[in-house]
């Protein structure tokens, strides 16, 4: 076609002609810009002339099902998709010229998906995901799994790299990446590790849900090129995806954070043996988008210089993209947060790769929507984009619908109706916001993804850590690590304490120190309704806290140091705890995770009111910096414990017991004090104490074996009717020397909590508060004491030998906010309380560590009454 030509049929196409609905019309519209084919995007420069002379590959399929409605998910976080139709092509250069090859269609008939395409680093071959093809036959379940697949550019060979039909079937596979080694790193459902950790806590395997429950958790795994070595390396409870090797060895990805309190998908990164996993960039940088509005951050990778270029786009979006950034990483946590060595720096990390008419929420966006874009390693700056025009819907009741070109005056209509999006791939170029055509969009086609095969240098190799040289040989073998916190009175790098008096016995006593435990939580794997169907009464108050089971406790040292045997390849968390075993920090909702023989390392804690980051190891500079001398000891501590320079209390003291047994660095399910540092020729040394299983009358919510030796596999679990609701029905009366019985606390007696008094009339309950057997007339599927500690009630009057609701409610003494926010329920029992000495200390202790992981009902979904 002519320049004249091309220009005039754009103009009319500007003046709003009726579009086909599935015709190549509107994908001349998309190449609309100048005389020559560039669309200036709000500039109108003119093209940089350069072509690539390298192969590219993208996705294309149709855009809508066989009923005219949209097929693809419009959620970022629903990964496993199936758009019917959708096949992987190439093209031996970026040219809207080059012929275009479907390298798929053999294997998929038309009937399968393509996403996540990767080239390696020599532009020879290319790994990607494919799923199908489709069996109009079988369920949604029964459909065929994505798998990894790939292609050999110089022979044109197409190859499944697990050649097992029977193990390709076993879970999800996508978003492959070459590491620079030749094995291939991509997300999957297949969760190998977590799954035989199912097996040793007594449960079937099964693909655990993300914290959602609406699909299979994806989360990191390591494969040969030949199929073999298949490992799991990221131990997240939602998405791990997306994930690129960076110049430096590092595998950067997109982590969706869903632990209770957290939504967001920001960037982190680890080696590829999933060891030093850390945030890269975005917990507090969500929103950045147009007007202040909440992104997140998806289809990451690295720039020439360094620098990282995202896609940042609203979780659910019915134009699938948003807007393209380029993030400075290397001197940003955030977006105005620098690393430590950059204090002062102001920001903004993020800087905007194209004008700012391109909008993050929903309104039309001027510049039209990114759905991918690959940035070149050439020196040019350009970006390969998958990028849609904007186009509304003038006259929704036409037909064909009348779709027309975003203009000033139509896009400030307030009923504006935005039209499908039309993808197509273009070459941008940020420098002078210019781009021209590569593959033309078409009316009813999504084009979604494209990379190209421009050779880059190979990413340096990080080789996994291996037991002996790097891991510890004990710890690999007892599926373990240890995690090492300075002090947990280390707050975003600030000390919130005087460290120093608070570690010095002659200035502190043991009870004026604000943090005397530490407790380790681990997620627990939530299946889906086919392996076991269950409802969410079994969760509790808040849902959204999951299940948790505790794994263990270990003493804060004097300095607010800890260094813990954790177990490894499992979700933790931890919390620091007053001497009464109740949380007093705020509820980690991020969670940790220890490869075998590991250690993870951390500084101190984090306040989430601040607005900052500190899970990067460069976030801050630690704020304690241990023992100024090797060989003296603390001030006023034992002779025991020499220090080397710079430990904390907790490394000199795992390493000394290590010498012997190691009995310092293992946790223990019980609440254990020993003052072991206190010099007696000092002062006296601190009172021990304990809180233990033991010595419950009632069933412990762990095994015999556990309370006696800790292991990898200990857990402590609790459920309200197996371990708390037994405490209101134990006998606790005082007799006198007789034998006669002088009181009767027995919490759930007639008289005290019963709805009857002590000569069996019906009665008002002590404080409103029923704690009887039963189920609840307000949920079946709870016991009534349940619902009358943790839920609003309503209080009751007797009215002719009869309760009577009042209407009046009554608030509940419990929350599972957790124990220090139950005052009205604790309060009872401290010394001068109503009921002191009614609940022993290790009752209380349960009923506390349960309140601090969330009042579930259950924290083993199995043993939830199945539906």
């Amino acid at each position: 076609m002519s320049k004249s030509a091309w220009n005039g049929l754009c103009a009319v196409l500007r003046d709003g002609v009726r579009l086909m609905a599935l015709g190549g019309i509107g994908a001349l519209l998309a190449a609309c810009g100048s005389s020559d084919g560039s669309v200036g995007v709000g500039s109108g420069q003119d093209p940089d002339p350069v072509a690539l002379d390298f192969p590219i590959a993208y996705t294309k399929g149709p855009l809508f099902d066989e009923d005219m409605q949209l097929q693809v998910n419009t959620d970022v976080r629903d990964l496993e998709r199936f758009y019917v139709g959708t096949d992987l092509y190439l093209l031996d250069r970026a040219s809207p010229s080059a012929p275009e090859q479907n390298i798929t269609f053999s294997e998929t008939q038309g009937q399968g998906d393509v996403m996540g395409m990767e080239f390696s680093p020599d532009g020879t071959r290319m790994v990607f995901s494919m799923r199908g093809p489709f069996d109009p036959n079988l369920d949604d379940e029964d459909q065929p799994t994505w798998k990894i697949w790939e292609y050999d550019l110089t022979t044109r060979i197409l190859r499944r790299i697990i050649q097992s039909d029977i193990t390709a079937e076993a879970g999800h596979d996508i978003s492959p990446h070459y590491l620079a080694d030749g094995r291939i790193i991509y997300a999957s459902t297949r969760q190998r590790q977590s799954k035989a950790i199912l097996l040793d806590e007594g449960k079937p395997q099964f693909d655990a849900l993300e914290e959602d429950r609406t699909e299979a958790a994806l989360v990191l795994h390591v494969i040969d090129s030949d199929g073999n070595n298949l490992h799991q390396v990221s131990f997240n409870q939602s998405h791990d995806f997306d994930p690129t090797v960076l110049d430096n060895g590092k595998v950067m990805f997109s982590r969706w954070d869903h632990a209770a309190g957290v939504n967001g998908i920001h960037l982190y990164q680890m080696n590829p043996d999933g060891t030093e996993l850390e945030l890269l960039y975005g917990a507090q940088s969500h929103l950045t988008g147009t007007n202040n509005s909440e992104v997140q951050f998806v289809g990451a990778r690295e720039m020439l210089n360094g620098d990282i270029m995202a896609i940042i786009r609203e979780f659910d979006h019915p134009e699938l993209g948003g807007d393209i950034v380029i993030i400075d990483t290397q001197t940003y946590v955030e977006n105005t947060q620098p690393t430590a060595t950059n204090t002062g720096m102001q920001g903004p990390a993020q800087r905007a790769a194209t004008p700012n008419r391109v909008r993050t929420d929903l309104p039309p966006s001027q510049g039209g929507r990114f759905s991918s874009a690959f940035p070149l390693w050439d020196g040019t700056g350009r970006v390969l984009v998958t990028w849609s025009i904007c186009r509304l819907i003038e006259d929704p009741l036409a037909t064909p619908v009348r779709i027309v070109p975003c203009t000033d005056a139509r896009v400030a209509d307030p009923n504006a109706q935005v039209a499908a999006p039309l993808y197509g791939v273009w070459m941008y170029d940020p420098s002078n916001q210019t781009q021209l055509p590569v593959v033309l969009g078409q009316e009813g086609v999504l084009i979604s993804d494209v990379v190209a095969a421009q050779p880059r240098r190979n990413p340096q190799a990080i080789i996994d850590k291996a037991p002996g040289v790097d891991l510890d040989v004990d710890l690999f073998a007892e599926n373990a690590g240890v995690l090492n916190i300075r002090s947990v009175y280390d707050i975003d790098g600030l000390a919130a304490v005087n460290i120093a008096a608070l570690a010095n016995p002659a200035v502190t006593m043991a009870a004026q120190r604000p943090a005397r435990f530490l407790r380790i939580e681990k997620a627990v794997s939530i299946p889906d309704e086919d392996v076991h169907d269950f409802d969410d009464t079994a969760f509790g108050p808040i849902i959204a806290l999951g299940m948790r089971e505790i794994v263990g406790y270990v003493p804060i040292e004097p300095d607010g140091s800890v260094r813990v045997k954790v177990p490894a390849n499992v979700a933790l968390a931890v919390t620091a705890l007053d001497a009464d075993g109740r949380r007093i920090s705020t509820r980690h909702n991020n969670w940790l995770q220890v490869r075998p023989g590991d250690e993870l390392r951390c500084n101190g804690c984090h306040s989430p009111v601040s607005g900052l980051s500190h899970g990067r190891a460069d976030s801050f500079a630690a704020a304690y910096a241990g023992a100024p001398t090797t060989g003296v000891p603390f001030p006023n501590t034992v002779a025991t414990f020499s220090p080397d320079v710079g430990e904390t209390m907790a490394e000199t003291r795992t390493r000394v017991s290590c010498q012997t047994d190691c009995a310092a660095l293992e946790p223990s399910l019980d609440v254990v004090y020993a003052d072991v540092w206190t010099d007696p020729a000092v002062r006296a040394p601190d009172a021990p104490f304990a809180y233990q299983y033991a010595n419950l009358t009632t069933t412990p919510p762990t095994t015999l074996a556990c309370m006696t030796t800790w292991t990898s596999r200990c857990r402590g679990t609790i459920h309200y009717e197996m371990n708390i609701h037994p405490l209101w029905s134990v006998v606790r009366q005082t007799t006198d020397a007789m034998g006669n019985v002088i009181a009767d606390n027995t919490c759930a007696r007639g008289g005290c909590h019963a709805p009857v008094d002590a000569m069996n009339a019906t009665a008002v309950p002590a404080a409103q508060l029923e704690l009887t057997d039963g189920a609840s007339p307000d949920e079946a599927d709870h016991f009534n004491a349940y619902r009358e500690l943790l839920f609003t009630d309503t209080a009751v009057q007797l009215v002719g030998g009869a309760l009577i609701d009042t209407g009046v409610n009554v608030d509940p003494s419990m929350s599972a906010v957790g124990a220090n926010a139950s005052n009205a329920f604790f309060s009872r029992f401290d010394a001068g309380g109503t009921h002191a000495g009614y609940l022993t200390p290790d009752e209380l202790k349960l009923i506390s560590e349960w309140l601090d992981i969330g009042a579930q009902y259950y924290n083993n979904p199995f043993a939830a009454p199945a539906n």
